[in-house]
């Protein structure tokens, strides 16, 4: 049998001393949070009858979470980007500001400071002899299909075996992150290699979470963008290459109809062979549509930690 005792008056008071509302100090918004957050996890306890065992196997759980650096992973295996994303639609909707190419996660990977390259960018550095070569490219226009130059498109991916560079110390800097300026019909191109899904870490701390929830950790082939121009929203997304098995079934819930793309191989491509590929190649086609908007807060991607956030960026 549940004891009931979160409504008591002792409970009640001690959650009010957590919380600070006892004292002057404090921001007041994070005083309401945390005041809300432990009364949800006390209630929590009571209604499942949580043992001691439980609790602290749970606080040493978030203890190996914090060490393993896999916070900014389990949260989106937990379908938390997927829920901000959910709410800024309908934030935007409400708005007036719905249309364009869909949002999605940016996930925990992105490194600032790329090289900005106008129209074309290599993106490999070439060392990956055994990896596909691919072509990225599209148009970047406004809703009304107007094509806009000048417009940053931020790219990035994983390698053939599924590594981020910076994160995998066997990659040069920057290797698979590029960011290019539109030329003036708003489109931009890439060669790059065809990237890789990946899984957590087998024996990492998200993994052993989804594990008692009987789930898988892996993501699909994809490909990170974000896409910026004066006087429209920033546009944080990704595309999934179709035919992945988890193109459907991303542990991080990324996948949005719209931004599954057929990759197409060639034998020949007239643009693979302008940038230096005169053989088969894989393309991947995809343009963006941006909203305008004059709130500058909305024309920058949101403030969160990101590798190398604080470099000079041209």
């Amino acid at each position: 049998m549940t004891i009931q005792t979160t409504h008591t008056a002792e409970v009640q008071e001690l959650l009010n001393k957590v919380a600070g509302f006892h004292v002057e100090a404090g921001n007041e918004r994070v005083k309401k949070i945390v005041h809300r957050f432990m009364s949800d996890v006390f209630q929590l306890i009571e209604d499942f009858d949580v043992t001691p065992e439980e609790f602290w196997s749970a606080v040493y759980y978030v203890g190996e979470l914090g060490k393993n650096g896999e916070a900014s992973l389990l949260a989106p295996g937990l379908g938390m980007d997927k829920y901000l994303d959910i709410r800024m639609d309908a934030q935007d909707e409400a708005a007036g500001l719905a249309g364009g190419t869909p949002r999605t996660i940016e996930g925990p990977l992105y490194v600032a400071g790329a090289p900005l390259a106008d129209g074309f960018a290599r993106m490999d550095d070439g060392t990956d002899e055994t990896a596909e070569p691919m072509l990225i490219k599209g148009l970047v226009t406004d809703e009304d299909g107007k094509p806009l130059a000048n417009a940053i498109v931020d790219i990035w991916h994983a390698d053939s075996k599924g590594n981020y560079s910076y994160f995998d110390k066997s990659q040069s800097d920057f290797n698979l992150r590029r960011r290019i300026k539109t030329d003036e019909h708003g489109r931009y191109a890439a060669r790059s290699i065809i990237p890789s899904g990946y899984g957590c870490p087998p024996e990492g701390s998200t993994q052993a979470l989804l594990n008692q929830l009987g789930r898988h950790g892996q993501r699909p082939a994809h490909i990170h963008f974000f896409i910026s121009a004066p006087g429209h929203k920033h546009l944080t997304t990704q595309i999934n290459l179709a035919g992945d098995e988890f193109t459907y079934d991303d542990f991080a819930f990324a996948t949005r109809d719209e931004l599954v793309v057929e990759a197409r191989a060639v034998e020949h491509s007239a643009d693979g062979e302008k940038h230096g590929v005169s053989g088969p190649i894989t393309e991947v086609e995809f343009n963006f549509q941006l909203v305008s908007t004059d709130k500058a807060e909305l024309q920058a991607r949101h403030e969160r930690k990101r590798a190398l956030e604080n470099a000079a960026v041209a």
